[in-house]
């Protein structure tokens, strides 16, 4: 994996709505922008390089979203929520992204948060320096527990060029602020 830079951003909410959270609900974003080894390349069929491409970039980006945590006093085992996104620059493909985020990204996030038995939710797009994605986040356990369900936007301003992908892991503790949505009961 050729890194060119990471970055990583932790958020906490101490108020929301006029009123105190406590304790603060927190998200932690980590990225990592990537050469793409089939930038430039055409449609390539065999996507085996970026399926563990995606692998060693989750392994990184969840030691320094954990590492984030600990900051803070968060365990990883504290984390209830997940999410992924990747933009792929403009001389590859969505289908990159896919590669990136989808057959092996996951085991390196479970295995350090301690399971995680729902998808991870997950966006891609091709895009230029300075594009944004919206990850989503959805509980690790249970999509449907509706606290849990948010995103949060990711751009770092040079990346990715275009033969970069820029990859995000985002992990949430507590949900929303002050979360009150419930299922319907009918």
């Amino acid at each position: 994996m050729d890194v060119r830079t990471t970055s990583t951003t932790l958020t906490q909410t101490h108020r929301e709505a006029g009123a105190s959270v406590s304790p603060p609900t927190t998200v932690v974003t980590a990225t990592v922008v990537v050469n793409n080894p089939l930038a430039g390349q055409g449609l390539v069929q065999d996507l085996s390089s970026l399926e563990q491409l995606g692998n060693e970039a989750a392994a990184l980006l969840i030691d320094m979203a954990t590492a984030s945590l600990a900051c803070v006093g968060i365990s990883a085992t504290q984390v209830r929520g997940y999410g992924k996104g990747a933009i792929v620059g403009v001389d590859g493909d969505r289908e990159h992204t896919a590669a990136v985020l989808h057959p092996r990204f996951g085991a390196p996030v479970r295995a350090a948060i301690g399971g995680g038995t729902d998808i991870i939710p997950g966006t891609k797009k091709v895009g230029g320096p300075g594009a944004h994605i919206t990850v989503p986040i959805g509980n690790k356990d249970d999509r449907w527990v509706f606290d849990d369900m948010d995103s949060i936007d990711v751009s770092l301003p040079d990346a990715p060029r275009p033969d970069e992908i820029m990859i995000s892991l985002a992990l949430s503790i507590g949900g929303r602020p002050h979360a009150r949505v419930q299922k319907p009961t009918s």
